[in-house]
């Protein structure tokens, strides 16, 4: 790697961990400005492992998983701006999707239509909860706080490692390269998500339609 590779490699280390940052301990706060964010890369994932599953492409390996994870990325994005309830139930599903998809993958096994359907169920059933018992501020808190610190997590993974392999397996990247790493980023979590509880105690987002405002 040349010394002009490594200095913007680095660059785009330092800004993926600032972001981390303000998403681990402000995300609830910041919400608006950052899910659209989250939703695009989010749907850029999701898109792009959605194709690995049912036509069995390499993730991110061909054009067209790279046209359809931007596509859902962008709807991702556009909707969870447009609509408070569709921003939650990204956020949502996405907490309850990462988290199977990246235990099942962790545990050994290979990204594939099983695990796919499984973190889509997982996903389903997330929202689904946190619409019925209105635990809205919760799982923002919670998912930000876990998101973010998981892109702490591979602003130095991605030192080392591929774009391409965290976005699609941080959990299985994360216990090969660095077991300790992750333990950290799951304490960085919990600290986010208290620091989050207390600064927001008196603080809620106003539901929106911006779809009828405009």
């Amino acid at each position: 790697m040349t010394t002009d590779s490594f200095l913007a490699l680095a660059c785009a280390s330092m800004i993926a961990f600032m972001f981390g940052l303000v998403l681990c301990v402000g995300g609830y706060r910041f919400f608006l400005i950052l899910l659209p964010i989250f939703g695009f890369f989010f749907g850029l994932t999701f898109g792009a492992q959605t194709m690995q599953a049912i036509f069995g492409t390499g993730f991110l390996a061909e054009v067209t998983s790279w046209v359809v994870g931007f596509v859902v990325g962008a709807i991702f994005a556009v909707l969870s701006y447009l609509f408070y309830f569709v921003a939650v139930a990204i956020i949502a599903g996405s907490l309850g999707y990462t988290l199977a998809v990246g235990l099942l993958t962790g545990i050994g096994m290979d990204m594939g239509f099983i695990v796919w359907i499984v973190g889509v169920v997982a996903a389903i059933a997330l929202v689904a909860v946190t619409i019925m018992f209105n635990l809205q501020k919760w799982v923002i808190m919670i998912a930000t706080s876990l998101m973010g610190a998981a892109v702490i997590l591979g602003s130095f993974l991605m030192l080392f490692s591929p774009a391409t392999m965290l976005l699609e397996n941080p959990v299985q990247v994360a216990l090969k390269s660095s077991p300790l790493l992750l333990i950290l980023s799951l304490v960085v979590a919990v600290l986010g998500v208290v620091l989050q509880e207390r600064a927001n105690r008196n603080f809620t987002i106003e539901q929106y339609n911006r779809w009828e405002t405009a």
